[in-house]
This record gives structure tokens, sequence and C-alpha cells, in this order.
């Protein structure tokens, strides 16, 4: 470890950190409040209206044509829309920057001119930005139980089961992290970067939608990332998602590789 890349990535992630993570504290201690304390009220909105099932459906990644109990209410709120965008924007943000984002900014010809080797800058980002997402995911994990504290609507969840959630969480993040490294390291400017790892997130997430109403798509909703991101099914046996979580960490660490791989034998242009 490089104390210099340390610092560095430190002060420039910290603000985009710090403002995505009071953001989840208060999105999410909103809806653990909000959802059991009208769960009445959305169960009948679901029954009324085909769509809203079907949509919370998608995002909870089972069948809806039973009835949801209490615990895909509970759920919900991990895979609200605005949860998923502020996770996965923190993971765009600060995954972009090297070397897509110094590239930008013209600062390229110093930082990897400096007497350190590819691979250490990208291994000093990354440790900064893992210990970034754990307290982002931490703050998430306090406004659910904080918000939950305001509401007796339901039965709490039991903190063992939160924290699989949160580690399956984590482990998505970490592939939504691989795949930025992976398109920053291809690309010469930040903006295409994101806007190309936003549009594969974009499809995946699509890809989970069609799947309720097309073959086609059902037989592909592997490549989704929520089919592998699902804590109704945690909240409901208590059972911890090896699967899934395996499927998500191998997907970052191959994708990871395959970013200082090209990061460390590409040409980078800063014309």
């Amino acid at each position: 470890m490089n104390r210099g890349l340390l610092r560095k990535a430190f002060h420039e992630i910290w603000p985009t950190t710090v403002l995505c993570g009071v953001w989840l504290f208060g999105v999410e201690a909103a809806l653990a409040y909000v959802l059991p304390t009208f769960e009445a009220q959305l169960a009948d909105a679901m029954r009324q209206i085909g769509f809203i099932k079907t949509f919370v459906g998608v995002m909870l990644g089972v069948n809806t044509s039973g009835n949801l109990g209490p615990e895909a209410i509970q759920a919900y709120a991990w895979v609200h829309p605005v949860v998923l965008a502020l996770v996965w924007t923190h993971a765009l943000v600060c995954c972009t920057r090297t070397p897509a984002g110094e590239v930008d900014r013209g600062t390229a010809d110093v930082i990897f001119t400096l007497p350190v080797s590819r691979w250490e800058i990208l291994i000093n980002e990354t440790l900064v930005w893992i210990v970034a997402s754990l307290f982002i995911l931490a703050l998430t994990l306090l406004g659910y139980l904080f918000g939950g504290q305001l509401t007796e609507a339901s039965e709490p969840v039991a903190l063992s089961r939160l924290l699989i959630v949160l580690a399956n969480m984590f482990c998505m993040l970490m592939a939504v992290g691989g795949l930025a490294w992976l398109v920053s390291a291809l690309c010469d400017r930040r903006g295409t970067a994101i806007a190309i790892a936003f549009a594969v997130l974009l499809t995946s997430f699509l890809l989970n939608f069609l799947a309720q109403f097309w073959n086609v798509a059902e037989r592909l909703s592997f490549l989704g990332l929520l089919n592998y991101f699902r804590p109704l099914f945690v909240f409901r046996d208590g059972t911890v998602p090896w699967h899934d979580m395996s499927v998500l960490a191998g997907t970052a660490i191959v994708l990871w590789i395959a970013a200082g791989i090209v990061f460390s034998r590409r040409d980078v242009c800063t014309v």
C-alpha cells in the first residue's frame, strides 16, 4: 500500500461517499417507517393496480401471482429504485476516477509516471473504495434500524437477517464496481465510462422486468444483477444466499482483474 495514493483517493471520494451515505440513511429511514405503517393501504393498492404488484414483484425477484406477505414490505425497502440508484451511483462515480477520470482532468501524465506500478494505483484506489462502500452500507443499515424504531406496525426484522442482506448488497456493489473499473480502463473520458456502465445496469434492470412477460427475457434473466440480490428470501427463510453472493463476488473479481490487465497494458492518451 502507498500512503500517498491512499490519501489522494480518500480526499477525492469522501464528499461523494458522505453525500450518498446521508441520502441512503434518510431514504432507508423513511422507507422503514412508511412501508410498514401503510402496509394495509399498499396491499390494497397492489390488488387494485396490477402493474404496481408486478413492479414490486420484479424488484423482489418473485412471482406475484399470490399474496405478498409482510416480509415483502420489509424487503422492498432494500430494493427500492432510489436505494439502488444511490448505491450504484456511488460505485460508478468512485470507480471511474482511474484511469478515465485522470485522463479527463489532464492529470494522467503526472499520476501514471509516479514511481509506482499501475497495479499498485488500482489496488490502493480499490481499497479506499471498499472502505467507503462499507461506510455507506453501514449508514443504510442504521437508517433502516432508525426508521424501524419509529413504527410498531410490524415485527422488527432480526439483526442477523439484516446483516445477511447487507452482505449480499455488498457483493452486488462489488460487482457494479468491477464493471465500472473495467469500463473506465477501456475509456478515455469519464462521462463516457459512466454512461456505458449505467447503460449496462439499466439493461440488467430491464431484463429482470421483461422476464415477467417475455419468455426470451426469462431465459436470459440469469444475466440480470437483481437476480442475485433478493432480500425477500432472506427475510422469509433466514438462509444465507451463498450461490447469489458467490456469483456476484466472482463476477466482481473477474471484472476487476480484467480492468487491471487492461489498465496496466494500455497506452493512455491525454491529448
